[in-house]
C-alpha cells in the first residue's frame, strides 16, 4: 500500500496535546481557501459516552460511542457507527479531495480495520493523508505504514510546512504534460 512517493503524515501527540483541534482548524482553513479537505476528527470522550467525530468537509457530528451501558467499563466504540462514518467519507473521497484527514490510528486500524481502508483508498488516488497517532501507538503506526510516513509534531506550524511541501509537489505533478516512469509503475 505504501511507497516512497506516499504523501502521508502522522501527527504524533502526547497527553498534553490536542490533535483534534489542530486537525479541525487545519481542515477549516484549507476548505476556506477553496481546497477540499475531507475526513473526520474526534470530538467528545469515551469516559462519558460522548465519543463522536466531526466530518471536516461538512461540519456534521457523528456519534461513535455505543449507547450508554452502566455496567460497561472503558470506551465502547460502536463499530457499526464507525463503519457508517467510513462509508460516508469514502463516498465523499470518490468525488475528489485534496487531503484526507483521519482522526486516529487505533487498534482497529493497526489490525487493518476501522478507517484503514480509507488510507489505502486515498493513497491509491494520490490524495495526501494526515492522521493523528498517539505517541504510545507510534511503533504500531510505523509497522502499519511500512516506515513510509512523515512524523510531525502536534504543532500547527509544522503541519503547515508539511502541507506546503506536499501541495507544491502535487501542483508540480498536475502541471506536467508527460508521464514519468514512476507514475506509470504506480
Amino acid at each position: 500500500m505504501f511507497d516512497a512517493q506516499c504523501d502521508i503524515a502522522a501527527v504524533v501527540y502526547g497527553e498534553s496535546d490536542d490533535p483534534d483541534t489542530l486537525l479541525r482548524d487545519f481542515a477549516a482553513d484549507l476548505n476556506a481557501r477553496g481546497l477540499r479537505a475531507i475526513g473526520m476528527v474526534q470530538a467528545g470522550q469515551c469516559a462519558d459516552s460522548s465519543l463522536s467525530a466531526i466530518l471536516v468537509h461538512n461540519g456534521e457530528t457523528l456519534l461513535l460511542a455505543q449507547d450508554p451501558d452502566p455496567t460497561a467499563t472503558g470506551c465502547r466504540l460502536d463499530l457499526a457507527r464507525l463503519s457508517n462514518a467510513a462509508e460516508r467519507i469514502a463516498a465523499t473521497l470518490d468525488d475528489g479531495a485534496d487531503l484526507l484527514i483521519v482522526n486516529r490510528f487505533g487498534k482497529r486500524e493497526a489490525g487493518g480495520k476501522g478507517l484503514a481502508s480509507l488510507i489505502d483508498r486515498a493513497l491509491n488516488a494520490d490524495i495526501p493523508v494526515v492522521i493523528a497517532v498517539s505517541s504510545e501507538r507510534f511503533a504500531d503506526w510505523i509497522q502499519f505504514a511500512g516506515g513510509m510516513s512523515v512524523k510531525l509534531a502536534c504543532d500547527r506550524s509544522v503541519l503547515d510546512q508539511w502541507w506546503l511541501a506536499v501541495s507544491s509537489r502535487a501542483a508540480g505533478r498536475a502541471d506536467r504534460t508527460g508521464t514519468t516512469v514512476c507514475e506509470l509503475l504506480k
